[in-house]
């Protein structure tokens, strides 16, 4: 008998038809209430904060995040043993103390030792002093989610590019390729495929993380809805459109990563 090859139905998914009951629900409450409209209309100011809090840090991490990386593959035993202190450092640390510790120590740090270091600048007169409140809680906020998930990301990188067949960079060797060009033209064309996912999820993350930035007073979605909440007591009203806000972001971003995702496997099935 000739052999038959079963194919498995793609399961229906139940659960987004649920979240968008719920979304569909939820849009026609705050439609058809002034109240939830109210408060909707006043915590959606803070999206643009979260989403450019979200997309900076973000590509600041990602950047930081491949350099560690490579400095973890490179020859040098001194380079590596820096990028996995740094990583097991990093990572050891909770991302709300880390800002914390950006904001109210880092900062002053950073600004004492720019002060020092142009002091002969500074008393020709061709600079000014830099002081502490120059440098605004937004970017301190951004600076430590920055370093926080570079950690991270860079562990990303480095499984993405670990997964490339030794063989196929031994043959761009063979063919006189730099490594740069190595790297550029084998190596991360194809770690990109195992690197995205996992990248997605990380951003995502960072999309929810960057509630954090609101102990420091920056006007994101979840500061504006703790100050709302705080003068009109609706807390309930409040944190339950703050949620829904959340859960459209990331949500959203969930299928347009996974929809991503699927389009890579099959154009390299293909």
């Amino acid at each position: 008998m000739p052999a038959t090859t079963s194919t498995t139905k793609p399961e229906f998914p139940w659960w987004l038809a649920a979240a968008l009951v719920l979304a569909l629900a939820a849009a026609l409450a705050i439609a058809s209430s002034d109240l939830y409209a109210q408060v909707f209309a006043t915590v959606a100011k803070g999206i643009g904060i979260t989403i450019f809090v979200t997309a900076v840090a973000f590509a600041l991490a990602s950047a930081l995040g491949l350099g560690i990386a490579l400095m973890a593959l490179s020859g040098s035993q001194w380079l590596r043993q820096v990028a996995r202190f740094y990583v097991e450092i990093i990572r050891g640390v909770p991302i709300l103390v880390l800002l914390f510790w950006i904001a109210f120590a880092g900062a002053p740090a950073f600004v004492a030792a720019w002060n020092a270091l142009t002091a002969p600048l500074q008393g020709a007169g061709l600079m000014g002093e830099l002081l502490v409140r120059d440098v605004s809680l937004l970017w301190r906020a951004i600076m430590a989610l920055t370093i926080g998930y570079s950690a991270f990301i860079s562990e990303v990188f480095r499984a993405g590019i670990q997964s490339v067949e030794k063989g196929q960079i031994e043959a761009a060797k063979a063919l006189g390729l730099s490594r740069a060009q190595r790297f550029r033209l084998i190596v991360f064309p194809q770690a990109i495929r195992m690197i995205l996912p996992p990248l997605g999820n990380d951003f995502v993350a960072m999309v929810k993380d960057s509630s954090l930035v609101s102990v420091l007073g920056v006007a994101d979605i979840t500061q504006i809805g703790k100050v709302y909440a705080a003068g009109s007591f609706r807390f309930f009203e409040t944190y339950s459109i703050v949620a829904y806000i959340y859960l459209i972001l990331t949500v959203g971003l969930s299928l347009a990563l996974r929809a991503l995702e699927q389009r890579l496997r099959r154009q390299h099935r293909e």
